[in-house]
């Protein structure tokens, strides 16, 4: 096998809590993950020459190591001492610094296409070990589906399959430092945290009201002050019939659960007619 085209997918929180912070600076979290179906694509060609070469479709993404898909190649390629190498073609579809761990599904592929290249042979355990010296969101986007992520993220538990429904996405013309974030969240006793159990067993019921209902991210008491647009998407998502609209991430994309397609797709017209977002997508949950 000298070429694999793979599809990384993108996912949202159905909910986030951080609980705290631990002395080496990284802050400790409960969050239930969920795969969409919005992916970007990775093409992986095995080069003879032992070189690692990344195109994107987007001018100002990095080409070099400072791009998550050349340091899993690079990881996989050092440590078993490939002798050739890759050329990586990357067209992004997900949004970028958006809060839908894009960048890190995209390294996801890449040490997912590798391993399968070159027959080395690594458990999807041993990828996800792998995967975390890369980023805390990267061993959920090898496991996919629904998931309770606690540590900084890299502690996964698979959940009951979410129910499938249509999710909007909208993305202001913004972008979101996950560390700015991250440094300003304020956690005392005035903090809402979401009951992540609570949401855990509307999943696992699969009763949608239930989990929109439940659905919370810590993170917006940081970023939407700074970014009232996302406060205006949100409502005005529950105003076309979202059960419930909530930020992904640390942001600024937020998503709508829906309930009938008819009332999802009206709400992806209006979106796109009145230019609320700059981005704007219909799409699904993806189960494993």
């Amino acid at each position: 096998m000298k070429k694999l085209n793979l599809k990384a997918l993108a996912k949202i929180n159905l909910g986030l809590d951080v609980v705290g912070k631990r002395e080496d600076g990284y802050h400790e979290v409960r969050m239930v993950m969920q795969t969409i179906h919005l992916f970007d694509s990775v093409e992986i060609i095995v080069l003879e020459n032992p070189v690692i070469k990344v195109d994107t479709n987007l001018y100002y993404l990095p080409s070099n190591e400072n791009n998550l898909v050349y340091k899993a190649a690079k990881l996989l390629i050092d440590e078993f001492k490939i002798s050739k190498g890759v050329y990586i073609n990357l067209k992004k579809f997900i949004p970028v610094a958006a809060g839908m761990a894009g960048g890190s599904s995209d390294a996801a592929a890449v040490l997912f296409g590798i391993n399968k290249l070159f027959n080395l042979g690594l458990s999807l355990e041993e990828l996800k070990k792998r995967g975390v010296k890369i980023g805390a969101d990267v061993p959920y986007c090898l496991m996919r589906g629904t998931a309770l992520a606690e540590g900084i993220g890299e502690e996964l538990t698979p959940l009951h399959p979410m129910k499938k429904c249509p999710v909007l996405i909208a993305k202001p013309a913004i972008s979101v430092s996950t560390k700015f974030v991250y440094d300003n969240l304020k956690l005392n006793e005035k903090t809402v945290h979401p009951d992540i159990d609570g949401l855990i067993k509307e999943i696992e019921k699969g009763n949608l009201r239930g989990i929109a209902k439940k659905m919370g991210n810590v993170l917006e008491s940081v970023t939407i002050p700074v970014h009232p647009e996302i406060e205006l998407i949100k409502n005005e998502m529950k105003d076309k019939g979202a059960l419930n609209a909530m930020m992904s991430g640390s942001g600024p994309t937020v998503f709508g659960l829906f309930d009938s397609q008819t009332k999802v797709k009206e709400a992806y017209e209006y979106f796109r007619r009145k230019n609320i977002a700059d981005k704007v997508y219909l799409t699904s949950i993806f189960n494993v």
